[in-house]
């Protein structure tokens, strides 16, 4: 015997066992029948629970979580049926039924009914898999439905609303069966016309009334779902603007918009459509099997144990014609890859007179592929018999039985139509709820995917509160080093200490590749330094509020991003309304607003996506515009003139050197273009993550160092202090 089967077998008879023993010496009769069963249920559910935990050890994990709610089910089911035979015969029958679940035919159908609900949890659930792989997908799949959960909780009064019409509109779905089994008892007993007339007119409403609350809670049901996927999908994408850079960094944009938009959208789909089958089938399933106890206990037991095999045994024969279909398909595609062989090859079939020999051979793999095919439609029809048999045997079961019961005065021949009549609606309900369960479930892992985003927490501190209304601008990086991850951690900058002073103008050149970009992204915090302390006014920048520093602290790059919004939108992007003329009058102090005022709609002429309708000149115009009208105490310019024309360069230029807020401005100024940086008061050379001069452009040329190189290299044509980095901070180069 299997060591498998031995300690179940060994449970099956302690449980037999102890049926026998509580039938020979019963509990106390003074409590009578139902109160003693309950009590021996309990009694039995006990042990059975802690037997299933006792041999645990040796059973798989999906045998185990299938033997626990069985063990439930195996002792609480007698109980439950006399108490609701009890309820449908007060007058009797329950204290008969209590006293002879000890009978073996009795036990023998208690048994299989428990076999078979188990047996379909276990098709619900799946194949079991590893013991840790299988606790863990569990684990994260009740974490999912708990978050799912969580986040429909602005919507609990609606889906309270969408319950309460569930359970209207299910009510009024049962008045068709019930009134025409009332007929069918007033036919037999010859009742007057008027009584056929309140029936009809009983189910008229009963019907209208059902089809008017489904139709509102189907409206409300996809409003509602419709607000919670708009919520869901708004608080994903501004959980994924809080990441830090790096983020963006190691991962694709395609990635990223596909979590957002078509994950979201396949998981809302799925539960706008399946969820709502799975509530309304599962809602009208329950008043169905409801109506079905009500009607008649045996009856309903009867079809409670055959549904599941009803359902199960045709998959399993499905599953055997879905393998033939597959082998069939198999062996078709060897038959055409014979004829393309021989068509590819036909000069070499043509010259060794092989044409007999090539149709035999692409024959007889059709002759294989026949012979799959009247297996696979052998199979085909043995699935789609076992499902109507299975089904028909179910009906004339009910009818053969139910008959008997009739005779015996149990039920009406009314109550056994209405009986047949909603035994066929749960049929179909069950169907639906094996159908559309697995879909809710996929639904479920795929909010996972969402879930991880909403929670990832950014690998960068949080931004602190300070906002000083005196800000000075003052800022230093001290002995700063910094490597990127997805560079083996080789480091980028390797001690780097500079200051930036309100009122002068710093200049940072060197060649490309040694770091320049990677100052300005943690200058910006985009990134943090893995030793040192980048610090404002003497504070550390995490300790500054998010929105202050970056209005305080403003960038322009290379290659600056506009967005598809009018020019005044983009210039004043990210702050209150700003009127025309204070746009315009910031436009012109970068010369911005001699080739906005020469176009058609001025400053509402649409910039296009990522400012595809303007010229490279032109955006770096804007975003030099877009940096100023916030009047920050700290300007990063990192090459953002490269593109501009000799007027505007001029005009930026006195901005930075002679304009009005000079004196309370600190500047960085990054130029390939090193004779625009000969008037800054303090030049950095760069080279290999290190600082290796500074001071003014005269004293650098007289150094004759690495600056006069730079200067040399660009005078000569070749590459100077470019600023072609591969890191990147928006567009621009990091």
């Amino acid at each position: 015997m299997s060591p498998l089967l031995r300690p179940l077998l060994l449970l099956l008879l302690v449980d037999v066992g102890s049926l026998g023993l509580s039938q020979r010496w019963p509990l106390p009769s003074l409590w009578g029948p139902l109160p003693s069963l309950w009590v021996l249920a309990l009694l039995r559910g006990l042990g059975l629970t802690l037997g299933v935990l006792f041999l645990r050890p040796g059973l798989p994990l999906g045998l185990t979580s299938t033997l626990l709610p069985s063990a439930a089910l195996l002792a609480l089911l007698p109980p439950c049926c006399a108490t609701l035979q009890s309820f449908s015969f007060p007058a009797g029958g329950a204290p008969w039924l209590a006293l002879s679940w000890g009978r073996v035919d009795t036990l023998a159908l208690h048994y299989v009914a428990v076999v078979a609900v188990a047996l379909l949890w276990h098709h619900l659930k799946g194949p079991p898999q590893n013991g840790g792989d299988q606790e863990k997908e569990e684990g994260a799949s009740s974490a999912s439905l708990g978050r799912l959960v969580s986040s429909m909780r602005p919507e609990a009064l609606r889906f309270l609303a969408i319950a309460g019409l569930l359970v209207a509109s299910s009510l009024g779905e049962m008045a068709i069966p019930y009134y025409t089994g009332r007929v069918t008892d007033w036919i037999v007993t010859e009742a007057r016309t008027p009584a056929f007339q309140k029936a009809l007119w009983m189910m008229t409403v009963f019907t209208v009334g059902s089809a008017v609350t489904e139709f509102v809670c189907d409206l409300l049901y996809n409003t509602t779902m419709n607000r919670f996927h708009t919520r869901l999908q708004s608080t994903v994408f501004a959980s994924i603007l809080r990441q830090e850079i790096g983020f963006f960094r190691a991962s694709r944009t395609g990635d990223i918009t596909s979590r957002v938009t078509s994950d979201t959208d396949a998981m809302s789909e799925a539960l706008n459509e399946d969820l709502s089958l799975l509530m309304w089938y599962l809602m009208r399933g329950v008043f169905l099997y409801g109506m079905m106890l009500w009607l008649s206990v045996p009856l309903a037991l009867l079809a409670t144990v055959a549904l599941p095999f009803i359902f199960l045994l045709p998959k399993l024969t499905g599953k055997f014609h879905q393998r033939l279909a597959r082998e069939v398909q198999e062996s078709l595609a060897k038959a055409n890859e014979v004829a393309v062989e021989n068509f590819e090859g036909i000069l070499t079939v043509r010259s060794f007179a092989n044409e007999d020999g090539a149709a035999r051979s692409y024959e007889e793999k059709l002759q294989e592929t026949y012979k799959l095919s009247k297996k696979e439609a052998g199979a085909y029809a043995v699935n789609m018999w076992t499902s109507n048999l299975l089904e028909l045997a179910l009906k004339a079961g009910i009818l053969y039985y139910g008959g008997q019961l009739v005779t015996l005065g149990r039920v009406t021949s009314g109550k056994l139509v209405t009986f047949l009549l909603y035994q066929m609606e749960f049929s179909s309900a069950v169907q639906v709820l094996l159908y559309c369960y697995p879909r809710v479930q996929k639904a479920i892992g795929s909010s996972e995917k969402v879930f991880e985003y909403i929670d990832r927490v950014p690998k960068i501190s949080p931004s602190g509160t300070l906002a000083p209304k005196d800000l000075q601008g003052h800022m230093v990086l001290k002995e700063v080093s910094f490597s990127y991850s997805d560079r083996d951690n080789s480091l980028v900058l390797k001690g780097v200490s500079l200051e930036l002073h309100p009122g002068t103008v710093t200049a940072l050149v060197g060649p490309s590749g040694s770091g320049k970009s990677t100052i300005v992204a943690l200058l910006e915090r985009f990134y943090e330094p893995q030793k040192g302390q980048v610090l404002l006014d003497g504070r550390n920048l995490r300790e500054y509020e998010h929105h202050f520093l970056h209005r305080k602290v403003a960038l322009v790059s290379q290659s600056p991003m506009l967005f598809a919004r009018s020019l005044h939108g983009n210039i004043a992007y990210g702050l209150r309304e700003k009127s025309q003329e204070e746009v315009a009058q910031v436009a012109r102090r970068v010369g911005a607003h001699r080739f906005v005022a020469r176009l058609s709609h001025g400053y509402e002429t649409d910039a296009g996506q990522t400012g595809g309708q303007i010229s490279g000149g032109q955006r770096q115009g804007v975003a030099l515009a877009r940096a100023l009208i916030r009047d920050p105490r700290v300007l990063i310019l990192d090459d953002a003139t490269s593109a501009l024309d000799t007027e505007s360069q001029r005009e930026v230029e006195r901005e930075i050197y002679e304009g009005e807020a000079r004196g309370r401005r600190s500047v960085l100024l990054i130029s390939h273009r090193l004779h625009s940086v000969e008037r800054a008061d303090l030049i950095l050379v760069l080279e290999e993550g290190q600082i290796r001069e500074k001071g003014t452009h005269q004293e650098l040329m007289e150094r004759k160092g690495a600056y006069w190189q730079l200067v040399q290299r660009q005078q000569n044509g070749a590459e100077g202090g470019g600023n072609n980095g591969s890191h990147q901070v928006g567009n621009g180069p990091l």
